[in-house]
């Protein structure tokens, strides 16, 4: 996204998902992801980090929380129209 590469990105949510390793922790690592997050969310893009050990260790709690924060989201409308027949339920 712009000059980021993000580990996971959907478009169609805004979502980017982030799998952190240990240099995310340290001072300048932590420094770097807050200015990165920061200029993310001006785009309109809300970014979920997870350590790497809370992926291996708790993936059922990381896809919850994922799944979570996407149901809070409205979808933007399709930008292709159905045909009128189908939208009317006729095929």
């Amino acid at each position: 996204m712009g000059k980021y590469i993000l580990d996971f990105y959907s478009p169609e949510y805004k979502l980017g998902i982030e799998a952190d390793g240990g240099q995310h922790y340290e001072n300048e690592g932590k420094w770097k992801d807050e200015m990165r997050t920061k200029e993310l969310f001006k785009q309109g893009i809300e970014i979920l980090r997870f350590s790497d050990l809370d992926i291996l260790n708790n993936a059922d709690g990381v896809g919850e929380l994922i799944q979570k924060t996407m149901g809070k989201k409205k979808l933007p409308p399709h930008l292709i129209p159905l045909p009128q027949e189908e939208r009317n339920g006729n095929k």
